[in-house]
């Protein structure tokens, strides 16, 4: 996963109203409730039905790091789905989202100068637009670059043009060398 994407994911668990199961068997208790079977589980996870058991019934009471890993992955890939999707909706049609980062920023101008790209620390609240266009790029399995470029043409109208009140004649905005990223709808 790139950045952007880890970022949406972070801020989807921010979202849960009640924490998932902690427990190994509880969480493949869950996982046996989403998928169904014991054969399902292990195919998801690169296990055998025989471990998926023997954890459900709690003869193993701890899984290998990896396989711990992508139970934990699994589950809340899956928890709360409700709850996510409302929160990316109130996002899209009036919410936006806000974008905090350090990053080095640079950008192009109608004049023909360039701005060395520079380290900046940015919280900036983007319009429902831009998170809708997020999101749909996130499932329709966009590259991290390409959901870079809409938050970077976000950046642009709203922190840089000000909405239209200033450097009109900006006309790229790069956000490259990203030190950190979080949003939050």
């Amino acid at each position: 996963m790139g950045e952007i994407e880890d970022a949406i994911e972070r801020a989807d668990r921010e979202a849960f109203t009640k924490d998932p199961p902690k427990t190994l068997k509880g969480q493949i208790g869950y996982l046996l409730k989403q998928l169904g079977s014991a054969k399902a589980v292990a195919q998801e996870l690169g296990v055998t039905a025989d471990s998926v058991n023997r954890y459900r019934r709690g003869a193993r009471k701890h899984a290998r790091a990896d396989v711990a890993s992508k139970i934990d992955d699994a589950v809340r890939q899956r928890w709360q789905p409700q709850v996510r999707k409302r929160r990316r909706q109130q996002a899209a049609a009036s919410g936006g989202i806000t974008v905090e980062t350090r990053a080095r920023f640079g950008y192009e101008s109608s004049a023909g100068s360039t701005d060395d790209g520079r380290f900046r620390r940015l919280t900036v609240k983007l319009p429902a637009a831009y998170a809708q266009r997020l999101f749909d790029a996130r499932d329709t399995g966009a590259s991290d670059q390409e959901m870079r470029g809409i938050i970077a043409e976000g950046f642009k109208e709203v922190y840089f043009q000000d909405g239209g009140g200033r450097a009109m004649g900006l006309s790229d905005v790069a956000i490259n060398d990203i030190d950190y990223l979080d949003l939050d709808y």
